[in-house]
């Protein structure tokens, strides 16, 4: 089921490596039917002869998830069908396999940052959903852990398989393709990097980031100048009445980067600063560390998980705290080599490879057991 396809964030990552990593890994032993929404799909994997790509028409998604897809179930006849995002078709006549990427709505202080109703209706199906699955795919021990706390599932009905970033996140040394994404976005010589979006704001907590960076930028002598980058992000400025003099005309909106661009921009950042409120997989901490790129970022939930020891860890409600961080990893070459050399090295937890495996081992077990719970 790949309706999220399309989406910009980690979950649309997650959604395509999956598919591309699926395919990559079979030996002819599996076929594969890819359900779209979007036509623009079809035919990107006409090269496989094990794949069926199909168009399933559903104007609105509980009607494509709840009725198109079991239809098309039913009539090609599946073993398996695989959601990588957190829902489950009722009606599907196969067992059922999806992944979900947070249990942010059960969990008080993360569920503050999502709407009163969102939570009451998340609360209410997940379980239905959860129970509808024969297996179900978190992508960090902490989603496991919650959902397992919350409602005292069956033990391992829950797996944890982490995914990872795409294959061209690596270090990039070369000066010509440097200067190029270098000049394509204006970047500056030497900045930190942080990624965001406009209706994410305030979940990825960019107001202690920018009071951070202005708590550095008087402190230092010559400070680096803040790269935000995401979709429209050049309207923070007005939004949060940014001066133009001072800390505020060193802050960069290059808007968005495009994938390709990024693990340029990762190499060419001194500091990757995400002291987000609230991550299951920060899919961003993995793409700074495979291109060695320091990291300060939240001792909270999956930020920790992820990171480990390859990053230094804040509160990311004290902005002294951020600021702090900031000063003093980049006043310290030591410290800066450091990070980066177990970014690199915890890097190779977090694979494509691994993931696909993991994920293929799960689905055949489903299937050998005709949907029945998985352990």
């Amino acid at each position: 089921m790949l309706r999220a396809y399309d989406e910009k964030g980690g979950i649309g990552v997650y959604s395509r490596n999956i598919v591309a990593e699926l395919l990559r890994l079979n030996d002819g032993r599996h076929e594969f039917v890819l359900y779209y929404r979007n036509e623009a799909h079809l035919g990107q994997f006409g090269d496989y002869p094990e794949v069926t790509e199909r168009i399933i028409r559903g104007r609105h998604k509980a009607v494509w998830d709840q009725v198109a897809i079991p239809l098309a179930c039913r009539r090609d006849r599946l073993d398996v069908l695989f959601h990588p995002k957190f829902t489950a078709p009722f009606l599907a006549p196969c067992p059922v396999v999806m992944t979900v990427h947070g249990a942010d709505w059960f969990v008080p202080e993360q569920a503050v940052f999502y709407g009163r109703l969102d939570v009451q209706y998340i609360r209410a199906i997940m379980p239905l959903y959860i129970k509808k699955c024969a297996a179900v795919i978190s992508v960090s021990q902490l989603t496991t852990d919650n959902f397992n706390a919350v409602l005292r599932l069956p033990p391992d009905k829950v797996k944890t398989i982490y995914f990872a970033p795409a294959r061209h996140f690596r270090r990039i040394t070369d000066p010509a393709a440097l200067q190029a994404v270098k000049t394509k976005y204006q970047l500056p010589d030497r900045f930190i990097l942080t990624l965001t979006k406009r209706l994410g704001d305030g979940r990825k907590n960019l107001r202690q980031i920018l009071d951070a960076y202005a708590q550095y930028h008087r402190q230092t002598e010559n400070p680096h100048k803040l790269v935000i980058g995401g979709k429209d992000c050049h309207l923070f400025k007005a939004e949060y009445g940014l001066p133009d003099a001072g800390f505020g005309a060193d802050i960069v909106f290059p808007d968005w980067i495009d994938q390709q661009d990024l693990p340029a921009v990762y190499s060419l950042a001194s500091l990757y600063l995400y002291p987000s409120n609230l991550e299951a997989f920060p899919i961003p901490i993995t793409e700074a560390m495979a291109c060695g790129t320091p990291i300060v970022t939240s001792n909270v939930n999956g930020l920790v998980e992820i990171a480990g020891d390859a990053a230094v860890l804040v509160d990311p409600h004290d902005a002294a705290d951020i600021a702090g961080a900031i000063g003093l990893v980049l006043s310290d070459g030591n410290r800066q080599a450091e990070l980066s050399a177990k970014g690199l090295a915890r890097a190779t937890q977090f694979t494509w490879g691994r993931c696909a495996q993991e994920t293929l081992a799960l689905l055949e077990a489903v299937a050998r057991h005709e949907g029945r719970h998985v352990v």
